[in-house]
């Protein structure tokens, strides 16, 4: 999805100003490399000038007397240029690697920030770009385009005023090519940039290739797709590889172009300083010199040229990034809130109440920051604390919607949502967070252990209290089947267990928070109908005391449920207990006896293949 700010590509002075916040804590390392790199462009410049002499002093004048002094002088400068440009070298790497990691570290904590809308609005692959790829440009910028734009500019602005000090006429001559290499390089910068975004663009649809041909790999081979996947990466690879030869082509004919451009202005200098030196108005040492800044004033205009092109394309990487940090959440904790009870990443956990558990709608109005239609409208209801709510519906009908207003995931649209009889609003996310236990439908696990992963939530816990929890919910055969025990790897996304295993811990995490409020997602709708029943068991101890949200697949299993919520077409259309919406022989009846015919049949055909 592309961003509004994408498009100004020549403003706000290519957004630098927007980056001096991150370039503040390292003044005194731009300043030591700026110093460095005027040093080393100043010895550059006074090279050709050793030169000049040498010739004059030397070689012309047949002795060699005061040549080790020279010699000596000139070698020590060597030395001195060699050691700037180490350090120099040394702090812009260092720079780009501190930058980068401050600007990931910024992007990657203000992502935590924002609510469920703008990853709803965003792709994964977009928000990684912001927080990856552009943050790397954008650290590369600010180091080695400082350093560079202090070297190539000192030594053509010095370049350029010893030749003119020296010869104008001769100055003269060697200008008279720039502006012609100046339009030829524009020209092949273009195509090259041009050339470059096509191979940018076509590297990440095969990356996305290749990632689909690894995690789809089961689907691949069982709908026998694999020529068909073969063709589509055979064919972006092939059309990568003509671009990038198209991109070799343009940067040797680009190099090419400086080079002849560079013999051009040497074959003048050579032309005009050879007859101006045998009618003796210029002697050999300064035809010298010329024939040196005329090579070397080539590399800083090619970089000049080069860098306003890298800049303007630039621009679209710093305003993503710094898009992304204006970005503001659609919920958020007033700066009340934040000096009370602290934010995300410093609470002030001292001054948190303690969560009981009553939850009340009071007229609650909401609809998705995107969408047009409300979902609720004035809709009221109290949910004493211990309530167990089940919320059911179709596929699609809408049902985490509720959950995620009492998730504060999103706020209400009008209205209020009442936490122990105070606006959710009035304290902080992390507080109410930190008093819910979530198991959504697919479970997810972190790469690492499974002692890692019950931690997540309870950094604190005890190996004992680990174990605890996983009784509860019956998961502690896992650890003993495994040789690690706790300490057995999951796999990244918890591939090495199986789904039903992966529930039982994710389940078991949630229960090890000890939780006031508990939601499960349709937490058995994708496992094995054995680990169902184990977790169902488990269900009935863990929801005793807690307020509790039950978003059900299989209705058969909320009938005790303290209130039913049904949910049709993004709205809630009947509440009540399941006697309560039997009795009503509405939607809810319909749902309950299709799915009750189904699991019946099922039963039937299950018994008749023993």
């Amino acid at each position: 999805m592309k961003k509004n700010t994408e498009k100004t590509t020549h403003l706000k002075f290519f957004g630098i100003p927007k980056l001096l916040p991150f370039l503040k804590p390292y003044r005194l390392p731009m300043i030591f490399m700026i110093l460095l790199a005027l040093g080393g462009s100043a010895i550059e410049i006074i090279f050709p000038k050793y030169q000049e002499y040498a010739i004059n002093n030397y070689i012309a004048d047949g002795h060699l007397d005061g040549i080790w002094v020279f010699g000596a002088t000139y070698f020590a400068l060597l030395i001195v240029k060699i050691v700037m440009d180490i350090f120099s070298t040394y702090l812009g790497t260092k720079m780009e690697m501190n930058i980068g990691r401050d600007l990931k570290q910024k992007s990657f904590n203000h992502l935590q920030t924002l609510s469920f809308s703008y990853f709803n609005r965003n792709s994964v692959g977009y928000i990684h770009s912001r927080v990856s790829s552009d943050t790397n440009r954008i650290g590369s910028l600010v180091s080695w385009y400082l350093l560079d734009c202090i070297w190539n500019g000192t030594y053509l602005i010095g370049a350029l005023f010893v030749m003119f000090r020296t010869n104008v006429k001769l100055s003269l001559i060697v200008l008279a090519v720039i502006p012609v290499v100046s339009v030829i390089v524009a020209f092949m910068q273009k195509k090259l940039i041009a050339t470059n975004r096509k191979i940018r663009e076509m590297n990440s649809q095969i990356t996305g290739n290749f990632n689909e041909g690894i995690t789809g790999a089961k689907t691949i081979k069982t709908l026998v797709a694999e020529d068909k996947m073969y063709d589509e990466f055979k064919e972006k690879t092939e059309e990568m590889k003509k671009h990038s030869v198209m991109e070799s082509r343009y940067r040797g004919l680009l190099w090419t172009t400086l080079n002849v451009a560079s013999y051009i202005a040497l074959a003048l200098v050579l032309k005009v300083g050879g007859d101006l030196t045998r009618e003796q108005v210029m002697i050999v040492g300064t035809l010298s010199l010329f024939m040196s800044y005329s090579i070397g004033i080539m590399q800083p205009i090619r970089w000049v040229i080069n860098s306003l092109s890298q800049l303007i394309n630039i621009q679209v990487n710093i305003e993503r990034f710094t898009g992304l940090l204006e970005t503001e959440s659609d919920v958020s904790d007033s700066p009340k809130v934040i000096e009370r009870y602290g934010d995300m990443f410093e609470p002030k956990r001292e001054n948190w109440e303690e969560l009981r558990g009553d939850i009340e709608f009071e007229n609650v109005s909401f609809k998705y920051p995107d969408g047009d239609e409300y979902i609720l409208n004035n809709f009221d209801l109290k949910i004493p604390h211990g309530t167990n709510v089940a919320i059911v519906g179709e596929t699609g009908a809408g049902k985490s919607t509720l959950v995620n207003l009492v998730c504060r995931f999103f706020e209400p649209t009008s209205g209020r949502l009442l936490i122990d009889g105070r606006d959710a609003r009035e304290r902080s996310q992390l507080w109410l967070h930190s008093n819910i236990g979530y198991v959504l439908q697919t479970p997810h696990l972190f790469s690492g252990t499974i002692r890692e992963n019950l931690k997540y939530g309870s950094p604190d816990a005890t190996d004992e209290e680990i174990m605890d929890a996983l009784k509860i919910v019956s998961a502690e055969g896992i650890i003993e089947r495994s040789e690690k025990g706790l300490d057995t790897e999951v796999g990244e996304g918890g591939d090495l267990l199986s789904t039903g295993e992966k529930q039982l811990i994710s389940f078991a995490r949630a229960i090890l928070c000890d939780p006031k409020i508990l939601v499960l997602d349709e937490a058995t709708s994708s496992i094995d109908t054995f680990t169902e029943q184990i977790i169902q068991s488990a269900i009935v101890d863990v929801i005793k005391g807690r307020t509790s949200f039950v978003i059900a697949h299989r209705l058969s299993t909320i009938r005790n449920a303290d209130i039913i919520l049904v949910v049709r077409d993004g709205k809630i259309i009947e509440r009540g207990t399941h006697r309560e919406l039997m009795r009503l022989r509405g939607y809810y009846h319909s749902l309950y006896t299709q799915q009750y015919q189904a699991e019946a049949m099922a039963g039937v055909f299950a018994d008749t293949s023993k």
